[in-house]
């Protein structure tokens, strides 16, 4: 079977390789009936572009990598959807890797796209990642780097983040405003960033409305799942701790103890309220349903792509390009698990 060249295209068309190319990007300068001359023809002799000659023209792949720690997540499924949607609109493909919370795997993941040249890597820390290593090498091949969600704030490249300390105190406000004292935090691991905010975001509403912290409260749910929801209020009860509310680090977490508690007789919201955190498309279908924060992923992965897009702009105008942090706004979402105002 012939391969067909840029060249070939474009001696068949009698236009000229530029023309050709400029078709193909969908530059508009080329006119409409030049475009469709140019795709219906490379369409019909199933033409596809030489990558490794790209490449070795502009430093190009058009290719994206995505390392994030749990692929059957329904916010980081939001976060890939918009990547991928704006990433397609320029001309780019998308590498997905799953690093499953697994520092080792991290490590891996990001050794693997560098050795694709890809043109930039999108990541959001495992739970595991002690050590920012990969992400200076990353930095060394002047690979844009942006981490979202989870992040580091020791690694220099731009972040798109939540303020989750300022959301976990409207979260535990909330609960306070309702006529919740005895609020309990399941937290998610210790190492975390969105973690540590989160649980600081708690304490500071407790202090901010005069209620003692009470560390038989706070359980770890490292895994941040249903299991770990479960076996939290499971240990609450056990230990008789007094509760009559509880601000869980997810909403997993927060469905599994809502499982557990209405098992074993507490009405939710009347004994214990509870509110968690995300806004998964499940909250809204549990019953009853579940009072969380809204994180956006859909804003976080265009705001991640876009972020790209300016850096690697600058890279190609050989111009300094300042690393920014972008906040994306959150907001309450109020159901029934949280109970009326008393």
């Amino acid at each position: 079977m012939k391969i067909f060249t840029l060249k070939d295209v474009a001696s068949h068309l009698k236009l000229s390789i530029t023309t050709v190319s400029k078709a193909l990007k969908n530059y508009p300068d080329v006119s409409p009936k030049t475009k469709k001359r140019v795709l219906d023809y490379v369409e019909s002799i199933n033409f596809k572009p030489n990558t490794h000659a790209a490449f070795l023209r502009t430093r190009e792949t058009k290719l994206l990598g995505i390392v994030i720690p749990n692929l059957s997540h329904y916010f980081f499924n939001n976060v890939i959807k918009a990547i991928i949607d704006d990433a397609q609109k320029h001309g780019y493909m998308v590498v997905i890797l799953n690093s499953r919370e697994s520092y080792e795997k991290e490590v891996s993941h990001v050794h693997s796209l560098l050795h694709q040249n890809v043109d930039g890597i999108f990541l959001s820390i495992a739970q595991d990642t002690n050590s920012f290593e990969h992400f200076n090498e990353i930095i060394e091949t002047k690979t844009p780097l942006i981490l979202f969600d989870k992040i580091s704030k020791l690694v220099s490249c731009s972040k798109v983040v939540i303020d989750d300390r300022k959301a976990a105190f409207k979260a535990t406000e909330h609960l306070i405003q309702n006529g919740r004292t005895k609020i309990a935090h399941f937290r998610g691991a210790l190492k975390p960033q969105i973690a540590i905010d989160r649980f600081l975001g708690y304490r500071d509403a407790l202090e901010h409305y005069g209620i003692p912290f009470d560390k038989n409260r706070v359980l770890i749910c490292d895994q941040g799942d249903e299991v770990s929801g479960r076996q939290a209020a499971k240990t609450l009860m056990k230990n008789k701790v007094e509760v009559d509310g509880i601000f869980a680090v997810t909403d997993l977490t927060a469905i599994g103890a809502m499982g557990y508690l209405e098992q074993h007789h507490y009405k939710i919201p009347d004994d214990i309220a509870i509110i968690g955190f995300s806004n998964w498309q499940i909250s809204g279908f549990t019953k009853p349903a579940l009072s969380t924060v809204n994180q956006p992923g859909d804003l976080i992965g265009k705001k991640v792509l876009q972020l790209f897009l300016q850096e690697k702009e600058a890279q190609k105008r050989n111009q300094p390009f300042e690393y920014e942090t972008h906040v994306i706004p959150t907001e309450l979402v109020i159901r029934a698990s949280s109970g009326a105002p008393k």
